[in-house]
């Protein structure tokens, strides 16, 4: 958040947005790893489409065509289901007319992006280039993903801390109120969405090993160290400013943190997204 909240400081991106006014605020955590990263679309009753399941050709930076490509082909295998009298069972057309789509082959001619430019900016930028523009994705090698995202944190004591400026509140804004123009609302007495395999974790690992990274990734203040009286530390979770991003339970090192969908359809309301 505070990282964002300093690239819009960057002349060049300061230009376009000073003067303007925020009017709503959002976030999401985009499922980037490509058709490598793909889980298993279909299910008894039901199928994953769009970013559901991951379909974003990151090299593009483009989505929405491939949401609409996955939801027609997966509306086809639902109908001619219902057509044929089947129901309850999985949809085995959808993943099979993904395979013959021109989606499959475009997905599948980038699929090395993200593990190239995970490599440095100047590589990364070489081989990509290499491999999309002069050889039209068309390589004999595929690189797999080594690592899981919450695998990569590393510990503190390996990074220097960064001292981020005040929010101007007019260029830069804090975490709470931008949650507030998110229209963000969950039943106060519903049960937990936010909760932890283990509630020693996030102070005995995660604060001593991590500096408690819960605190920084999360977009909307929903994790909180707070000192007790005797002047040890605890996590307070504020799941009512749950923007449901997910990234707590992608980022959480130790994954402890368990996401489940929230009660009674709660959650943010984006009038202007």
């Amino acid at each position: 958040f505070e990282e964002f909240q300093r690239y819009k400081t960057h002349p060049s991106i300061r230009a376009f947005l000073e003067g303007g006014k925020r009017v709503s605020y959002g976030a999401r955590a985009i499922t980037a790893g490509g058709l490598l990263s793909l889980p298993k679309t279909v299910f008894p009753g039901g199928a994953l489409i769009g970013d559901d399941a991951g379909f974003l050709n990151a090299s593009r930076i483009k989505g929405s065509h491939a949401a609409i490509k996955t939801g027609m082909l997966a509306a086809d295998a639902a109908f001619d289901a219902v057509q044929a009298g089947r129901q309850s069972d999985e949809l085995t057309a959808y993943p099979d007319a993904f395979k013959q789509s021109w989606l499959y082959t475009e997905l599948y001619r980038a699929r090395n992006f993200k593990q190239w430019m995970a490599k440095g900016l100047y590589l990364g930028t070489l081989m990509v280039g290499l491999e999309q523009k002069v050889m039209g994705g068309n390589v004999p090698w595929t690189l797999h993903h080594q690592h899981a995202d919450h695998e990569m944190l590393k510990p503190a004591s390996q990074c220097e801390p960064i001292a981020y400026p005040k929010p101007d509140g007019k260029l830069t804004f804090d975490r709470l109120s931008s949650v507030f123009i998110s229209n963000t609302n969950h039943e106060e007495n519903q049960p937990a969405h936010l909760t932890l395999k283990d509630a020693s974790v996030p102070v005995n690992v995660n604060l001593r090993t991590y500096a408690g990274p819960e605190a920084r990734f999360c977009p909307a203040a929903v994790y909180e160290f707070v000192k007790n009286d005797d002047g040890s530390e605890r996590l307070v979770i504020n799941a009512q400013n749950c923007v449901h991003c997910k990234t707590c339970d992608i980022k959480d090192p130790t994954q402890n943190i368990v996401w489940v969908t929230p009660e009674g359809g709660g959650g943010p309301n984006y009038p202007n997204m």
